[in-house]
């Protein structure tokens, strides 16, 4: 075994024995990290509330096969007016379930790992509608993934685009409409998130518009995860 230093997020925690549990985390330099947290449920624990999900820390860590061993961590960023909301704290469930199944064990994603901190920053500050949409596009376009948005995904003409169908990649022509209908706000919205125009759509109000976007946004990303969200459909992640 090794020690070594990282940065990261607390994704979700595991109960493991009497006192202890199992932290999952994603890292700057070392990927998806499972580590145990010992005596962590004990009230004496020199961890107290540091690694509870959300949390953004500084981690010293003994590396081992397949658990590591976290020995100390301090809190960089505790999130808690995130913590405060249930509102709030089911968006960032959302952004831990997606970094959770992207990130991978032993293979770092700064990134992925940036992404998650900056959009937990911004809940912190706030209560975007589109928050959770913004992020998860964003990671789209980072996996290389971004629907397309400009021509019609199944046929390729510049055409008016009418549809979106999360299956098929992106928007679609009257001719080819299948899956949901998209309206020209809607795809506005998802064209400025990915062409730099985040800060003015995280500044948008709700309506009827930014729940449309959520909801195609949601669809987009669960059938690029091939499977669903449980927090976007009303179980939280722990």
């Amino acid at each position: 075994m090794s020690l070594y230093r990282d940065q990261g997020v607390v994704l979700r925690t595991v109960r493991l024995g009497e006192a202890d549990r199992i932290v999952t985390l994603v890292t700057r330099d070392n990927g998806k990290v499972r580590a145990v947290a010992k005596g962590i449920r004990r009230t004496t624990s020199k961890f107290g509330g540091r690694l509870e999900p959300t949390s953004h820390v500084a981690v010293q860590c003994w590396r081992g096969r397949e658990l590591h061993i976290v020995t100390q961590a301090e809190v960089i960023d505790s999130f808690r007016c995130v913590r405060a909301d249930l509102g709030r704290m089911g968006k960032a469930y959302t952004v831990l379930e997606v970094v959770d199944q992207l990130s991978q064990e032993g293979h770092a994603n700064p990134r992925l790992y940036e992404m998650a901190v900056g959009a937990l920053r911004v809940l912190d500050e706030g209560d975007p509608p589109l928050l959770v949409p913004a992020f998860a596009l964003k990671v789209l376009a980072s996996e290389g993934a971004a629907p397309e948005l400009d021509v019609c995904v199944a046929c390729g003409e510049d055409a008016e685009l009418v549809a979106f169908d999360p299956v098929e990649g992106g928007a679609l022509c009257r001719s080819c409409r299948r899956g949901r209908p998209l309206g020209a706000g809607s795809l506005a919205l998802l064209r400025a998130i990915l062409r730099g125009g985040l800060r003015a759509a995280l500044a948008e109000p709700a309506s009827p518009v930014t729940d449309d976007v959520a909801m195609l946004v949601g669809e987009a990303i669960e059938a690029h995860l091939d499977r669903r969200l449980r927090s976007l459909h009303g179980t939280a992640v722990r």
